[in-house]
């Protein structure tokens, strides 16, 4: 049954911790993946309002990413909990000498790995939540890919978006 009001972070981070030892490290990850992907369709059909999107997928990606990620900054309490998320512009090099658009994402004290210890990343949930958000919104070659885990002994869980 889904919940009916927000869920204590303290579930999640249950939730999360158990989930690899129950199903085994990849299982989980594909089931994180998914729930992300859900919760990204769930925030465009629900809190991010079509207006909105139409007007993000009309601007260059780089202003509609910047649009898109001043809104998550307001509400990054919702997935964050008590942990603390920030952003940060990055410019790649990439061949033929053209820079491609980059940011970093990071959730410091994050819900989901928060006590964990794992082999690799564990916050598919976020990377696929983001990914799906910035494909429909910022550019459809969006990708975004968990480059530090808190789980792994980082300081944060980072992702890098690019596109």
């Amino acid at each position: 049954t889904p919940p009916d009001a927000m869920v204590d972070e303290r579930s999640i981070t249950a939730l999360y911790t158990s989930l690899p030892s129950q199903l085994g490290f990849a299982a989980a990850a594909d089931i994180s993946a998914h729930a992300g992907w859900l919760t990204g369709e769930y925030l465009l059909a629900h809190r991010i309002p079509a207006a909105a999107q139409r007007v993000m997928q009309l601007m260059p990606a780089a202003l509609a990413a910047r649009t898109l990620l001043a809104a998550i900054d307001r509400h990054a309490w919702t997935f964050a909990g008590s942990g603390t998320f920030e952003r940060q512009h990055v410019e790649r090099a990439r061949s033929g000498g053209h820079s491609r658009v980059h940011w970093r994402l990071s959730i410091a004290n994050c819900p989901i790995c928060r006590g964990a210890k794992f082999s690799g990343p564990a916050c598919a949930y976020y990377a696929a939540t983001f990914e799906r958000i910035f494909r429909e919104v910022v550019a459809t070659s969006a990708g975004v890919v968990e480059t530090e885990c808190q789980a792994n002994g980082a300081a944060a869980c980072v992702f890098d978006v690019s596109w």
